[in-house]
């Protein structure tokens, strides 16, 4: 059974067709590769006669998607979009990806929104330093937020002077689809891409949902993608009680209402944006957004 752990380690489980004893070649053995992704530990594990080849294009591919969307890599292409204020030809996985953020801005009212990156780093800092930053700060912060401000074609991505874009609420996610979408292309019908956020193919695949109480709840996830944002998941302070998740509307971490919320959808991608916005609404709220999005579903809002 996956144990969904928020972005600490990236697990492939992967197996061909099944063959029948009277129709063919046996089933090849299960074999495990290990290796780095996304900046944490990872495990590709697949039943294929060609296993080898097939999990070193998935880690080729994860790392290519790395250098589009890593925060931290200073040649990735969301990294000099955020130095520069501009990107022209962009790679079209951005451009996608950021045509998926501003679907998902307008379905939960501004709720998910990639441009806190200021206030995130407003908030890391001061509470690296001890203290939660002042209000004057924040406001100066809330006027460099915006989606607004982004402009998305082709040809460019532009940012407004003194805007930051942060993907770590979709990117897994999308990172997850498409490697999901590479291992059915070499004909592995029965997929488990997890990198945070799961993406399904065949099953059932059995996931335990966890937040920092424990656990949750357990489901079975077949031809849909899974993602879980628990906002004390990843806190700023020593005390646990200002998580990562902040309200582009108050600059502030999420009110502390939930401990868990699990979306499904055909996509991780969505289900993982999606699961970051849900997380700052009521249960009235949420009932709302999703049926603005009737693709996806609520697997778990505790």
């Amino acid at each position: 059974m996956a144990v969904l752990t928020r972005r600490r380690f990236l697990s492939i489980s992967a197996a061909g067709a099944a063959v029948s004893a009277a129709g063919g070649a046996p089933a090849a053995p299960v074999r495990r590769w290990e290796g780095r992704a996304l900046g944490a530990r990872a495990a590709i594990r697949l039943a294929h006669p060609d296993g080898a080849r097939i999990a070193a294009r998935a880690f080729a591919e994860i790392e290519r998607l790395e250098s589009v969307f890593s925060l931290y890599r200073a040649g990735s292409a969301l990294a000099r979009l955020n130095r520069d204020g501009r990107l022209d030809a962009p790679p079209v996985e951005l451009v996608e990806c950021l045509g998926l953020c501003g679907a998902v801005h307008r379905a939960t009212e501004g709720r998910f929104d990639p441009t806190v990156q200021p206030l995130w780093t407003l908030h890391a800092e001061a509470h690296a330093a001890g203290r939660a930053p002042e209000g004057a700060v924040v406001a100066a912060a809330l006027d460099r937020v915006g989606w607004a401000g982004v402009g998305v074609s082709a040809a460019a991505i532009t940012l407004r002077p003194g805007m930051a874009l942060t993907l770590n609420g979709v990117a897994q996610g999308y990172i997850a689809d498409r490697v999901a979408a590479l291992l059915r292309a070499e004909g592995l019908s029965e997929v488990l891409v997890d990198t945070g956020e799961h993406h399904a193919i065949g099953g059932d695949w059995p996931v335990t949902l966890v937040s920092g109480a424990g656990t949750e709840g357990r489901l079975a996830l077949r031809d849909r993608a899974l993602a879980s944002s628990a906002p004390q998941g990843t806190v700023f302070d020593a005390a646990g009680v200002a998580g990562h998740i902040l309200d582009p509307r108050a600059g502030m971490p999420a009110a502390p209402r939930w401990r868990l919320v699990s979306v499904t959808a055909p996509r991780a991608a969505l289900a993982d944006a999606l699961s970051t916005a849900l997380v700052l609404m009521t249960r009235e709220e949420i009932a709302r957004t999703l049926a603005a999005v009737p693709e996806a579903r609520l697997a778990a809002a505790v």
